[in-house]
C-alpha cells in the first residue's frame, strides 16, 4: 500500500450547471479541481427543466480528464471515487441502458397532477409512514408516472431508472446503483427501513 501522502481520491459532483472533479490529497488538502459547464437545461414548456444524461458524462470526463492532467497527483494514485450531485432528477433507461428521453430534473414543475393522483391513491398520513415525505413535484416517483401517463411510447421502453450522478457511475463502472441519502428523495424509498420500494 502506499504512504498516506500518495493516497488521492477523486470527487465528482454531478450539479445542475456543471460537472466538477477534485482530487484530494490523503492528508485531506485539495490538490486540484476543475469545472466543466453543462449545457443550459431545455424548458420545452412553462415549468419544466430537462437535460440531457450524456451530457452530465461529456462534461464529467473532461472535468476529471482536467485534475489527472494537472501534475497534482499521478492517476495511478487515486484509489477511491467519490460520487454527489444533484438530487431527484428522473434518468429512464432502456434494456440496453440507453437513455430513453431526457432527463426531467429536480427544479422542474409539471407533475401537480401526479402528486395529487399519489397523495388521493395512497393519503397523505400513509405516504409520510411508507417514504418520509408528501408527494411534491420535485420528487423522482411523479416524474415516473407522468411519463407513463404523456408519453406512453417512451415508457414503453423503460427498464431502469436512475439519478443524476448515478448515471455517471453506470458509465464509469457499469453498474447500476444509488445511496440511501438520494434514494430518499424519489418516494420510492422506505427511509426507515432502509429499502425500497416500500409496500403500500
Amino acid at each position: 500500500m502506499p504512504p498516506v501522502s500518495r493516497m488521492v481520491v477523486l470527487g465528482l459532483d454531478i450539479g445542475t450547471t456543471g460537472s466538477r472533479a477534485v482530487l484530494v490529497g490523503g492528508d485531506g488538502h485539495v490538490l486540484a479541481t476543475a469545472t466543466e459547464p453543462h449545457k443550459a437545461f431545455a424548458s420545452p414548456d412553462t415549468g419544466w427543466a430537462e437535460q440531457h444524461p450524456d451530457d452530465w458524462w461529456r462534461a464529467a470526463r473532461h472535468a476529471v480528464r482536467r485534475v489527472l492532467s494537472s501534475g497534482a497527483a499521478a492517476p495511478g494514485d487515486v484509489r477511491a471515487v467519490g460520487l454527489s450531485g444533484q438530487m431527484h432528477g428522473a434518468v429512464l433507461l432502456d434494456h440496453d441502458d440507453v437513455v430513453v428521453r431526457p432527463a426531467i430534473l429536480w427544479c422542474d414543475q409539471r407533475t401537480d397532477e401526479q402528486c395529487s393522483w399519489l397523495t388521493g391513491h395512497v393519503g397523505a398520513t400513509r405516504l409520510i409512514e411508507l417514504v418520509s415525505n408528501p408527494a411534491l413535484t420535485g420528487f423522482t416517483l411523479p416524474k415516473l408516472l407522468w411519463v407513463r401517463d404523456h408519453e406512453p411510447s417512451a415508457w414503453k421502453r423503460v427498464r431502469a431508472l436512475l439519478l443524476p450522478k448515478d448515471y455517471v457511475r453506470l458509465r464509469l463502472t457499469g453498474e447500476r446503483a444509488t445511496d440511501a441519502a438520494d434514494a430518499s428523495g424519489t418516494l420510492l424509498f422506505d427511509v426507515v427501513h432502509r429499502g425500497g420500494p416500500p409496500s403500500c
